[in-house]
């Protein structure tokens, strides 16, 4: 028998852990290829595809003993890996992908095989594809968050503590007066954060088309908060081709009432909370040296109902 081919690990992964997280991301890359020989062997696993990867994790796609497909999903473990694993856990594949196994020592994960060429974006007509989103998310935030996991009060507390820092850094002085309404919606409502287990990432991308249910969700990075703090993904879904329609506020408006119907949201929460996503986004991109708001925030926050 021929020895098992190694594991290559894709160069975009490598160059985004070298960018993220320096020496001890290059390090845990170096032995990827032997930490996935290992957990094959352990889970007695089989390759059934070449390996895919995403900013942070490698995926691989595997044949249990049984010869059920599964994925092997690899990463650095981090905040937000356990967060992921409490996440799973909790719903227990309820409306989201199922975790089947996990490693203590690595943080990797053995997931359910879904199908990870058909995502929404394959579905053309926007309002379908909304309410499939809408439909999975409802089902998401309607679980209480567990111990264990980041609370929006306490993010929305250190949002609020860099706001100032960032109002200097923006080159457009309209846009700073944006930014400090942004902030001021924050802290009208930073004292009633929520309760619910958010995906905190649920866009088009991170719905597939599944066997056990036409669609499920991946990839959670599971927050206690308000329903309202996890519209924005949704809203910025297939932005190219939002903005391509010539129209964008038309149907980041039909966007938002859907989700917040589905949902059955407060509205001026969920518009509140919103502000807050664009906030959050914005102080990153400060951050990451940026001097201007992003237009599809901006675009995003003009659709928004009054409050």
């Amino acid at each position: 028998m021929s020895a098992p081919r190694a594991v290559e690990v894709p160069d975009s992964l490598a160059a985004s852990y070298a960018k993220a997280f320096g020496e001890p991301g290059t390090a845990w890359i170096a032995a990827l290829p032997a930490l996935a020989a290992r957990l094959l062997d352990r889970w007695e696993l089989r390759r059934d595809g070449e390996a895919g990867a995403g900013e942070a994790s490698l995926v691989l796609p595997v044949l249990r003993k049984d010869g059920t497909g599964a994925v092997l999903r690899l990463q650095l473990p981090r905040e937000e890996t356990t967060a992921a694993l409490i996440g799973l856990r909790t719903w227990d594949g309820e409306g989201m992908v199922r975790l089947l196994d996990h490693d203590p020592g690595s943080d990797a994960m053995l997931l359910e095989r879904l199908n990870g060429s058909r995502t929404l974006t394959s579905i053309e007509d926007d309002d379908e594809a909304m309410s499939i989103l809408a439909q999975l998310l409802g089902r998401l935030v309607a679980v209480p968050a567990p111990p264990g996991l980041r609370s929006l009060g306490d993010i929305a507390a250190g949002m609020l503590e860099q706001v100032p820092r960032a109002v200097t850094a923006l080159a457009d002085p309209a846009e700073r007066r944006l930014l400090r309404g942004w902030a001021s919606a924050v802290a009208e409502q930073a004292g009633e954060p929520g309760d619910r287990m958010l995906h905190w990432d649920l866009h088009y991308d991170n719905v597939l088309a599944a066997e056990r249910e036409p669609w499920l969700a991946i990839d959670p990075e599971p927050l206690a908060g308000d329903p309202g703090f996890d519209l924005w993904p949704a809203l910025d879904s297939r932005w190219d081709d939002v903005v391509a329609k010539g129209d964008p506020s038309r149907v980041l408006r039909r966007r938002f009432d859907l989700l917040t119907e589905v949902l059955d949201l407060d509205r001026a929460r969920a518009a509140g909370w919103t502000l807050g996503r664009l906030l959050q986004n914005s102080l990153w991109d400060v951050e990451d040296g940026e001097t201007a708001l992003a237009p599809s925030s901006i675009a995003i926050a003009e659709s928004l109902p009054n409050r």
